[in-house]
């Protein structure tokens, strides 16, 4: 049986439409590749909570629930596991966006968003976010 993983994931989008990509630093599975931030939902943590905490942890802003609006959501294979991960929107938060982890970070405009190497999982959501902006 193929093990679960939830990754909870969001498209940040600043006041000019443009979304942040961060890339995986060297040493991570999919090294180099560009993902929307997020991380693993732990065990009995809500994929908000995941979410508040992940972008808290990852690049120093804090977001309320209430701030998170869901768009959609990717399921994708991979050889080890399954992936589940829902995307919300999240337009308003406090504090600067700062990569915490030393990972590259990129605000793209949603039309460039496949000029970016991604993981198989997100490339699904990029049409979602190009209709919404």
């Amino acid at each position: 049986m193929t093990k679960l993983v939830l990754v909870a994931a969001v498209a940040l989008i600043d006041p000019d439409g443009r979304i942040l990509l961060a890339q995986r630093p060297p040493g991570k599975s999919m090294e180099g590749l560009w993902e929307f931030p997020g991380g693993k939902v732990e065990p009995g943590e809500s994929p908000e909570a995941a979410l508040i905490r992940e972008l808290d942890e990852e690049l120093g802003i804090t977001v309320k629930s209430e701030c998170l609006a869901p768009l959609t959501f990717a399921s994708h294979v991979y050889p080890n596991f399954h992936l589940l991960m829902p995307l919300w929107v999240c337009r308003r938060w406090t504090g600067m966006v700062v990569a915490r982890e030393g990972q590259a970070l990129k605000w793209v405009r949603p039309r460039d968003l496949r000029d970016y190497p991604m993981p198989p999982a997100d490339e699904p959501l990029i049409p979602h976010l190009v209709d919404l902006i």
